[in-house]
């Protein structure tokens, strides 16, 4: 990377933390969460930065009224205290009705909660969520088999999705998942719906795709892409984890990747706990360096382990066994709502600047929205 812009990415990311002391005298609770303390260096990292977790759903629940139970005050009180300024808002879906069915759900949702969320339409929408007042809701698919023929791209991106990830975990008309025997990559219509939401200046996601879907992925996309949670394979064999190979391609389109604190996909062994998560993150930024990592928890406020136990066994009994669950799901340290404050700290014990813990809570992912967004071609007007 030019260092100029290298130079610019840092300032515009951290702008206003450059002055903070370099040291921490004492502990101080973050407001609305006094159960927990933690350094005033790292409260203000998070409170000044935008926070965005490319992989954050409001509510685990599977039931029918999931998505239609207002949320309490504890939940919201949860939400104001996490330090998270953007959430990408995607599950895995099949049918193009479940997925209509999803944002109507989660729009409903954000709209019952208007002091707390805000829609995304635009990248300017994420700058305004760092005054800390409301939430910004990126929504987003894990799935792009509800995109039945080309032209759903521009429907669906009207109807407010702004990022779609091209497979789930098994072969669509698009391409290979993680868990497919094997991978035949992107297909022809799938190239031309890569096409479609370039044109329609909507983020590719390959987070669950196959290792040749996710090169071929990247190598189609005019646009840089992202992977929004998947951790790194040279530090944990699982199929939903990327090679060191498909990150420096997506580094060299610009693309950015979003850690995960999904135990499985962390460590093979344990202990598994924060500073193995830490360890994805210094993993790609050594790798393609630190402006093409963030992070994606791929999990709600709490995480899964406090799931209701009935819906607990069914999440997991909707996996293959590549998915090699174990007795927790979530990495120790980062299933709490304010877990964001907790990998800060672990940063920061790293010895990690405030410039480049900036990036990585968000300012990378800006810098791609904003590219991906911004790129939009204008519709034809009718003949």
């Amino acid at each position: 990377m030019n260092p100029n812009r290298r130079r610019l990415l840092m300032g515009a990311a951290a702008t206003g933390l450059l002055a903070f002391p370099m040291i921490n005298i004492g502990r101080y609770a973050v407001a609305g969460a006094s159960e927990r303390t933690y350094s005033a260096r790292a409260i203000a990292l998070v409170e000044r930065s935008l926070v965005v977790d490319m992989l954050f759903v409001p509510r685990i629940d599977f039931s029918p009224a999931g998505h239609s139970r207002p949320l309490s005050a504890q939940e919201i009180a949860d939400f104001r205290a996490s330090g998270i300024n953007v959430m990408h808002n995607a599950v895995g879906v099949g049918s193009r009705s479940s997925a209509l069915e999803f944002l109507a759900a989660q729009q409903g949702l954000a709209g019952r909660h208007p002091d707390l969320f805000e829609l995304v339409d635009t990248a300017e929408d994420l700058d305004r969520a760092n005054d800390g007042r409301r939430i910004a809701m990126i929504m987003g698919l894990q799935n792009a088999s509800p995109f039945e023929s080309i032209e759903d791209v521009a429907t669906f991106h009207s109807l407010g999705l702004r990022c779609a990830q091209l497979t789930y975990n098994n072969q669509n008309r698009i391409g290979s998942g993680s868990t497919d025997r094997a991978d035949g990559g992107v297909s022809s219509y799938g190239a031309e719906i890569v096409a479609a939401m370039n044109a329609a200046g909507m983020l590719v996601d390959v987070s669950h795709c196959g290792d040749r879907t996710t090169l071929d992925a990247i190598e189609l996309s005019r646009q840089p892409i992202a992977i929004t949670h998947s951790n790194c394979r040279a530090l944990a064999e699982h199929p939903r984890n990327k090679s060191d190979e498909a990150i420096r391609a997506l580094a060299a389109k610009d693309g950015v990747m979003g850690i995960t604190g999904v135990r499985m996909f962390v460590r093979t062994e344990e202990p598994t706990d924060i500073g193995h998560m830490a360890d994805h993150i210094e993993h790609v930024a050594r790798l393609v360096g630190i402006e093409h990592v963030g992070i994606g928890s791929d999990a709600d406020l709490n995480g899964y382990d406090d799931m209701p136990p009935d819906q607990y066994e069914q999440l997991k009994g909707a996996y293959t066994s590549a998915y090699a669950f174990r007795e927790k799901i979530d990495t120790d340290g980062f299933d709490h709502p304010r877990k964001v404050y907790d990998l800060t700290e672990e940063l920061i014990r790293r010895g990690h600047s405030d410039a480049d813990i900036a990036l990585i809570l968000g300012g990378n992912f800006r810098r791609l929205l904003g590219a991906v967004w911004g790129a939009r071609q204008p519709a034809e007007a009718p003949a």
